[in-house]
């Protein structure tokens, strides 16, 4: 790396500036860690808030942790004040080359970026309604969330989904199917083809955009893994609510996807989730080809 070039060419945060984001980044994601760590001290179980930090594997500490992503100069920055040893000394501050990235990571980047890439280009779907959590239990008595009821009975719940078949695109949805719900699916996906299907219509796509955020932390930007985080956290809100769980003691109303109006308020918000995610895949997108360009490079 040539130091003196890179720092005099990048842009610059003074002391104050970024002492400010790293502690507004902290206090915005505080509640939901905090929240997080005391349930796992009771015991307790939450099916929409515990998905977020068990489904996806980043650690509640390293979502406090605060970046400015690549090639940004922190004056008077040393790398204990950023928790990322990942970051640069300098004599005017801390600075994150993205050259720096791990070479064993590298080919994840090269593969993420085609993927999102690829959503971006195709047309958002809007017609699964949400049936994926009802496939998931759909003739089974090993339900997922065991601690939480039910609103219709299982011949009701069997009966929606054989009526209206799923058309999920989704594979990580897509494999939690039971055996019996899987024909019932109108394409048969697999791992390999997961780069074919997906589209931005899907509410678990939307909620993906926060693992492609947080799989380069520090090299994501925290204030765009946070609107990742903060989104996948309304995406599970939506997923949960048109699910056919009785979520009224967690405070909140069924979708109820079984009926015309259920069906019209899910596709609604499920826009409105696909519209909001657009441009943090398009800064990602962003992210991504920064630091696949430095690979070039170095």
């Amino acid at each position: 790396m040539e130091e003196g070039r890179l720092i005099h060419s990048v842009p610059k945060l003074s002391e104050g500036t970024w002492q400010k984001l790293h502690r507004e980044h902290q206090e915005i994601l505080r509640p939901y860690v905090e929240d997080r760590l005391h349930r796992m001290a009771q015991h307790q179980k939450h099916p929409i808030r515990d998905f977020l930090f068990e489904y996806y594997s980043f650690r509640p500490a390293h979502l406090m942790r605060w970046s400015p992503g690549v090639n940004v100069l922190l004056e008077g920055a040393k790398r204990k004040d950023l928790s990322w040893q990942q970051f640069v000394e300098t004599p005017e501050g801390a600075i994150l080359p993205p050259e720096s990235y791990p070479e064993n990571r590298r080919p994840f980047v090269i593969w993420a970026l085609d993927y999102l890439e690829a959503v971006a280009r195709r047309p958002p779907q809007f017609g699964c309604f949400g049936l994926h959590e009802w496939a998931m239990v759909y003739k089974t008595q090993d339900i997922r969330h065991q601690s939480t009821p039910l609103r219709l009975s299982s011949e009701k719940i069997a009966e929606i989904v054989e009526a209206e078949g799923t058309r999920c695109t989704h594979y990580d949805a897509y494999r939690f199917f039971t055996e019996a719900a899987r024909p019932l699916n109108r394409l048969r996906l697999t791992r390999d083809e997961t780069d074919q299907h997906d589209q931005r219509g899907c509410v678990h796509v939307t909620m993906d955009l926060y693992r492609f955020a947080f799989k380069i932390s520090p090299y994501c930007p925290a204030e765009l893994l946070r609107e990742a985080f903060l989104l996948a956290w309304q995406a599970r809100e939506l997923d949960m609510r048109a699910s056919p769980y009785d979520l009224k003691a967690y405070g909140l109303q069924p979708i109820p996807i079984e009926t015309r109006t259920g069906r019209e308020q899910y596709i609604e918000q499920q826009r409105q989730l696909s519209e909001l995610g657009q441009p943090i895949r398009e800064r990602l997108i962003e992210v991504y080809r920064v630091l696949k360009g430095a690979f070039s490079h170095s």
